[in-house]
């Protein structure tokens, strides 16, 4: 089975999460999270499949969180909306692979789904 990446190809830590798949074997299809933003729908998806409130995946650290005046202690729904609109907010990289997922921090998460 294929194993979708939501990929930061300027990031780092995203870049050796998919040479790791890559080297394991995996099939990846990588989706730029920046240039094709997921739905609030398909953020709600992966919440559930890393089984991680909002805020576990939001970068809280981004200048745009402080800018949009977002907090830690923001309603979900409210960072789901923040991350849909503003992708760069979504913590990468993100590995889905069926009905699961893994968030890369650190990468060696992603080869779970291997």
């Amino acid at each position: 089975m294929t194993i979708t990446l939501w990929h930061n190809p300027r990031c780092s830590t995203s870049r050796k999460a998919l040479k790791m798949l890559e080297e394991a074997g995996a099939e990846v299809t990588i989706r730029k999270y920046l240039e094709d933003a997921p739905s609030e729908e398909e953020i709600r998806a992966v919440l559930g499949m890393l089984g991680v409130e909002p805020i576990g995946i939001v970068r809280t650290k981004e200048k745009l969180f402080r800018e949009l005046g977002l907090k830690r202690d923001a309603e979900g729904e409210a960072l789901i909306r923040a991350m849909a609109a503003h992708p760069r907010l979504i913590e990468r990289p993100i590995a889905i692979r069926g009905g699961d997922a893994r968030l890369g921090r650190p990468p060696e998460q992603v080869l779970e789904l291997v």
